[in-house]
């Protein structure tokens, strides 16, 4: 049942400057569940729009639109929701802090960057080279200067704030359980894994049972499909650098990712809301419900 607590806004910047992020926190926290909504930010910097050789509305593609706004009643429940504003193609906090691709840059990186992943191959490392659909995103090269400011001024302060929620949120309830909020496109991509295929509505990203207790992916997949929805596991997404670098079930910490269809509730062409916006909204709601009743003993 929900609390109706009143929510509070911690911002990450003083009033006086736009905030690269915020939480959305209870008066009193009264579950051991964090919500982060790291991709659903949509304040662009003018001089970054400038130097793209995208359109706006090309690059606000790469968003996890509106995601924080589906999972926006997570405080009611006593849980507090994380989201950033900066977008994600200028800076993405769901890779390794400095996942760079030399191409991008016109001096030399520094021997601590790590430019062979797989994810900077495809050119989506920390800051994205393409987007997804392979279009490259800037003109000119960048200096590394600037790539450390983006990194330093947004990625750590973001996965700052989580790894306090975190804490706070262990030292509470001795566990805790991070929901990483997506978004994905309805069809695989020409970069994804299942290029030109329709996805499952939600997938669930626990990779591959290590990062989550089994009966907290059970619960949230019993809840969606409840309500009538398609859920698959791990595929193609079984989670990012979030789930992978906190979800510690044996350290008591879980974390899960949550992929929804885009085009349950959004127009995705126009990235406008939809008609079922609400209805999924609800929906999510119930999960998160089901997360909050769920008994603590499972997380431990």
């Amino acid at each position: 049942m929900a609390t109706h607590s009143s929510a509070v806004l911690l911002s990450s910047a003083p009033s006086t400057g736009q905030a690269p992020f915020d939480i959305v926190a209870p008066a009193v926290q009264t579950t051991p569940l964090v919500f982060v909504s790291a991709h659903s930010g949509a304040n662009y910097d003018p001089a970054f729009v400038a130097a793209s050789r995208l359109d706006l509305q090309t690059l606000r593609r790469s968003e996890d639109s509106f995601v924080d706004e589906l999972f926006g009643d997570a405080p009611a429940y006593g849980a507090p929701l994380l989201r950033a504003h900066f977008p994600r193609v200028f800076l993405d906090p769901n890779r390794e802090p400095w996942e760079l691709d030399p191409a991008m840059f016109e001096d030399a990186l520094p021997s601590f960057v790590n430019t062979s992943s797989l994810r900077v191959a495809g050119g989506l490392g920390t800051i994205a080279r393409v987007v997804t659909d392979g279009a490259e995103v800037y003109r000119d090269k960048l200096k590394f200067s600037e790539a450390e400011r983006r990194i330093r001024t947004l990625y750590i302060p973001f996965h700052e704030a989580i790894q306090d929620m975190l804490a706070v949120t262990v030292e509470r309830f001795g566990t805790a359980l991070l929901i990483d909020c997506h978004s994905m496109p309805s069809v695989g991509g020409p970069m994804d894994r299942d290029p030109g295929h329709e996805r499952a509505d939600i997938v669930l990203g626990d990779r591959y049972g290590t990062s989550c207790a089994k009966a907290v992916v059970d619960a949230v997949e019993g809840a969606l499909t409840r309500a009538g929805y398609r859920v698959a596991r791990n595929d193609p997404y079984a989670g990012g650098f979030t789930t992978r670098n906190y979800g510690r079930p044996e350290a008591g910490i879980h974390a899960l990712q949550i992929e929804i269809k885009r085009s349950l509730y959004m127009d995705e062409a126009r990235i406008a809301r939809g008609p079922a916006m609400g209805r999924v909204r609800d929906n999510i709601a119930a999960v998160i419900e089901a997360l909050a009743d769920l008994d603590h003993a499972a997380l431990t």
